[in-house]
């Protein structure tokens, strides 16, 4: 079999298989099998057609690879009275064209509409706007609309692959936003050499939008430009891969933490990886009151005896790892009571997680392929999350930045704050109900409908009560 270790068949891989079958008893049976043999998960056998003897039939399959899509049909194609027609790639075909439009809110029906709408009547809205600047969040899109902004130097787990391959990743994210949280969002992909330049192209694009939404920049870059732009505009700027990943991270271990009977104030921490996303991760944890955390990078536990640090780094090493603990992610997993994986696959084994306290709680969070799998330390973990959706507990952002705006635009924010984020978390942990509550569910599903609107909520409450909305006295 082509696949790797520990990989599962998912949609992410599936095809659409058209074949041709001879209409003899047993062939149909045949097909399916061989498919099974070479792992293919058999999604769905749609309807078919007879024509002369053969049956032609389209049958949807889920892989682990490209190379597994392959194998799969050539382990059709080798059976006696079964020929491939052709095989479609069902994620290529769901991006044709891409995934967004624009769509009218409004009617146009006659002269009356266009009026109105357009030329003279919306010169008195301009007018309006220009005296009153304030009303554009009332009069225009900006109200509701967020700037998906990327330069495409962190894509995923592809890297610094540019802005134009980014633009899949940046339309997905619009998709969720109006999903899940009505929000209108749109892909701005940018071709720059700088962290700089990042800024200065967003402040001159800001008017047209009520928030900043930064994704997949690389560190620390990712960290001056969340920065300067904050302290550039009055909207609300999100770095979701740093503070989304926070979020979610923090929803989920406090659950866990009920479910292994200890206390956030008592517990230690290995963050693994020290980019945007373990900072961040870092920092949220401490605002909500972990006992400590120690933050690694490849080089080792992040401490103030080292002299590699950049600015994020030396933030780390004054503000974690109390004991000052020196040395290998091994020797810092020692004891511990969790692990936060943000980094790469493969990178503890289950000699590390023996070494950690009594039901570790393990978040192996790198995409696609965890720092350890699930199944290796099934019997060791108290709770095991990951970022994949084929395992119990998914970290999932969409749990949090849908939210986040709704509740920043409700508000009128023009900031998030660390109270809002960790109002966040704390709304997203209480969707699972104490009845519900389990190992394989610390954490609500993508699908939930009920987390979108109680984070709005609470992310607005939090907004007012740190006075950054633009109706504070």
């Amino acid at each position: 079999m082509s696949q790797t270790a520990g990989s599962r068949p998912t949609a992410a891989f599936s095809a659409t298989l058209e074949v041709e079958l001879a209409h003899v008893p047993g062939t149909l049976g045949r097909l399916c099998m061989a498919i099974g043999d070479v792992g293919g998960n058999i999604q769905s056998l749609d309807g078919f057609t007879i024509t002369h003897g053969t049956l032609t039939q389209h049958i949807v399959v889920d892989a682990s690879s490209e190379a597994h899509i392959a194998q799969i049909c050539a382990a059709v194609n080798g059976l006696e009275g079964v020929t491939v027609i052709s095989a479609r790639d069902r994620t290529f075909d769901l991006h044709d064209g891409g995934k967004l439009e624009t769509v009218s809110r409004i009617p146009l029906r006659n002269a009356d509409d266009l009026s109105m709408a357009y030329t003279p009547g919306v010169a008195r809205v301009c007018r309006a706007i220009a005296e009153s600047p304030e009303r554009v969040h009332d009069l225009t899109i900006k109200r509701n609309t967020v700037a998906i902004v990327s330069d495409g130097s962190a894509v995923l787990g592809l890297g610094d692959i540019g802005p134009a391959a980014a633009m899949p990743v940046m339309e997905g994210k619009a998709l969720l936003f109006k999903e899940f949280a009505g929000v209108d969002a749109f892909p701005i992909c940018l071709d720059v050499n700088t962290p700089d330049e990042i800024v200065e192209t967003v402040i001159r694009l800001a008017p047209t939008f009520g928030g900043i939404n930064l994704e997949d920049i690389a560190a620390p870059g990712a960290f001056e430009v969340e920065e300067a732009l904050r302290a550039a505009l009055d909207i609300p700027v999100f770095h979701d891969d740093q503070h989304g990943t926070a979020v979610v991270a923090l929803a989920a271990l406090r659950n866990s933490a009920r479910i292994v009977g200890k206390e956030m104030a008592n517990l230690r921490c290995v963050i693994l990886g020290a980019g945007a996303a373990g900072v961040a991760t870092a920092k949220i944890l401490l605002g909500a009151g972990i006992g400590d955390v120690i933050a690694c990078d490849r080089k080792g536990t992040i401490h103030p005896g080292r002299a590699d640090l950049n600015h994020s780094k030396a933030w780390l090493a004054a503000n974690t790892n109390v004991d000052r603990v020196a040395g290998s992610v091994s020797d810092a997993m020692v004891g511990a009571d969790v692990f936060l994986g943000l980094s790469g696959p493969g990178l503890i084994t289950r000699t590390d997680v023996e070494t950690m306290a009594e039901r570790p709680i393990v978040f192996a969070m790198a995409n696609p392929d965890p720092e350890i799998l699930p199944d290796a330390i099934s019997d060791i973990a108290g709770v095991m999350a990951t970022g994949r959706s084929d395992y119990p507990n998914q970290i999932n952002n969409v749990l949090a930045f849908p939210g986040i705006f709704r509740g920043a635009f409700d508000a009128g924010a023009i900031d998030i704050t660390e109270n809002m984020k960790i109002a966040a978390a704390e709304a997203i942990a209480a969707a699972v109900s104490s009845d519900d509550l389990s190992p394989d569910l610390v954490i609500p599903t993508a699908f939930d409908r009920s987390v979108v609107p109680a984070v709005a909520n609470a992310v607005a409450t939090a907004a007012i009560s740190d006075g950054v909305t633009r109706n504070t006295s």
